[in-house]
């Protein structure tokens, strides 16, 4: 929408502009909680037609709208007044960037002529968010919206995903123009290189040719690239074992032999020692993150190293590439599967599928009355035969839900993996239920990070959203208290949740969400479980599961922080 002229009075206000870019960028939903500086451009959203959800916690939107961005890879849009609106989304900002999800992020700001005079609710967002952003805007002319947009679209999804901010003064959102035409992204050149160069195709040939014990290693930019298929066509024709990240979870069907699961500091044994005995370790669509390398100059201490990603800039970063590939994953799987060469490592894989026997993830069975979480994660899986989508908080419920739900399709776990926010469950659920509404979601949470955004539960209930919420209820900080087990001989400092004068675990979560309208039990046993879980999935409308579990539990294995796979705890 190039502008002709500007008018006073006349033409369309920039905050009518707003709603016609979201409008023709066909966006579903936007999570906005309204404020003084953004209260135009909730009324052209709303004369618009365009369907806001109110968040009850501008946090909870910014989540909702990563949630949604998670489930679908299209771009997720959230709004919020400026000063502590604005603030309030910088936590969700943060959670996107780290984990490269498309999102646009649209904030008021106050009037033009009050910026850097400390107005009331003002604050520079663009300046506190310029970390953790792909790119940001402050748009000082109605003119401008329709082009900033365009590209804030474009940017947020194309190459490496991740957030735009757009800020926009109270006075430009009231001000009016003529919008004559629909704008293109003008950006001068393309951002990153897609097609993998003929060299290092050949290259990359040559190496698994040499190779005797080559291994996959590949994460969350195989998911954005939507290269699944092409990836488990490439391990199978080259026949090499598949390890993920984290954030790689479902990239590869974990039910198939290659598949060596996650790797990491809690990853699987098998995982973890493929990658430490492997000859050539073939990254792509991954950061070699500290939480999955521990020590990086003992990380695949053996092997030559291949890394491939969209993004230059993630190259040599952390880990030395013997060979670097500036690509996207689709295109370098699709060329070398162009001349296939089956594999001849019958005999790695023999090691692998005996790592995977000896080692599986495992817990030790309780009395028969006790609860444990993995336990809870094992029977949901089991009563949904694998085919929910599960979202998690942060800590040992994520762990658990990560090592007990078998994964065999992109975007089925939706979780936190490069900031780990805690607050992050609840409402990156509901943006992924909103995307699939007629898909199973599973929230399994804590009961410490369930409470930091429980007011979305308010959210859920105005949608009445038909979704499942189970929180693992230990009373403690999980994943906290147990690195004080290990590293401060027991010393539990501030990660007891526990009441001394409340008369049952604290806070009553059941009470709490029939406060909210929403259907809820408790669970105190382990032969009460199942019909719990058949009840929960069986309700039409939202249900949540308050489930006592033990405190006395570990998540393992794990490698302590710095360690390598030889450090490994088992046990």
């Amino acid at each position: 929408m190039k502008q002709k002229e500007q008018k006073n009075g006349s033409g369309m206000t920039g905050a009518e502009i707003v709603a016609e870019c979201l409008l023709q960028a066909r966006v579903p939903f936007v999570f906005a909680y309204p404020g003084a500086s953004s209260m135009a451009l909730h009324h052209a959203l709303h004369n618009a037609g365009v369907r806001v959800i109110l968040p009850r916690h501008e946090q909870g939107g910014a989540f909702a709208a990563g949630g949604y961005a998670r489930k679908t890879g299209e771009v997720g849009v959230c709004m919020a007044t400026s000063g502590p609106g604005a603030t309030n989304l910088v936590t969700g900002i943060a959670d996107a960037c780290a984990d490269s999800v498309p999102m646009v992020v649209i904030t008021g700001q106050v009037n033009q002529h009050l910026i850097g005079k400390n107005a009331f609710q003002e604050t520079d967002i663009i300046g506190m968010t310029r970390l953790c952003v792909k790119h940001s805007y402050l748009v000082l002319d109605p003119l401008e919206l329709p082009q900033v947009f365009a590209e804030a679209f474009y940017l947020a999804k194309n190459g490496r995903p991740g957030p735009v901010v757009i800020d926009i003064p109270w006075d430009v959102q009231q001000a009016a123009c003529n919008p004559v035409s629909s704008p293109k992204p003008s950006l001068h050149k393309t951002m990153t290189e897609i097609l993998p160069k003929a060299e290092d195709v050949e290259a990359l040939r040559t190496m698994l040719k040499e190779s005797r014990r080559p291994c996959l290693f590949v994460g969350g930019g195989i998911i954005h690239s939507n290269a699944n298929k092409e990836l488990l066509a490439f391990a199978e024709a080259y026949q090499i074992p598949v390890a993920t990240s984290l954030m790689g979870i479902g990239a590869f069907p974990e039910d198939h032999r290659l598949s060596l699961k996650w790797l990491g500091m809690h990853g699987c044994y098998a995982a973890n020692k493929a990658v430490h005995e492997c000859d050539l370790l073939l990254g792509v669509g991954v950061r070699f993150s500290d939480r999955v390398t521990g020590n990086i100059e003992k990380f695949a201490p053996r092997a030559k190293i291949v890394h491939a990603d969209i993004d230059p800039s993630e190259i040599n970063k952390n880990k030395h590439a013997d060979l670097p590939i500036v690509c996207d994953a689709k295109e370098l799987f699709r060329a070398m599967l162009e001349k296939p060469e089956r594999g001849r490592h019958e005999f790695w894989l023999e090691l692998t599928d005996k790592w995977k026997a000896e080692h599986p993830f495992k817990y030790k069975g309780g009395d028969g009355k006790e609860i444990k979480g993995q336990q809870v994660v094992s029977r949901l899986a089991e009563l949904t035969n694998g085919e929910a989508t599960i979202v998690t908080g942060v800590g040992q419920n994520q762990m658990w839900a990560a090592q007990f739900y078998n994964y065999n399709r992109p975007r089925q776990l939706l979780t936190s993996g490069g900031l780990g926010a805690m607050g992050f469950g609840l409402p990156t659920a509901i943006g992924a239920k909103l995307a699939a509404p007629k898909e199973t979601v599973v929230l399994i949470d804590g009961d410490g990070g369930f409470q930091m955004n429980i007011q979305e539960l308010a959210t859920v209930y105005a949608l009445n959203l038909p979704l499942k919420m189970m929180i693992l209820d230990n009373q403690i900080l999980g994943m906290v208290s147990q690195w004080e087990d290990q590293f401060y001989n027991g010393v539990h400092a501030d990660t007891d949740m526990k009441v001394e004068r409340a008369k049952r675990p604290y806070p009553d979560f059941v009470q709490i969400a029939k406060g909210y309208g929403i259907v809820g039990r408790d669970v105190w046993k382990a032969d009460e479980l199942d019909a719990a879980l058949q009840e929960m999935l069986r309700a039409k409308g939202p249900y949540l599961l308050d489930i006592h579990t033990t405190a006395a539990e570990s998540v393992l294995p794990m490698i302590p922080s710095g360690g390598t796979c030889e450090n490994i705890i088992l046990e």
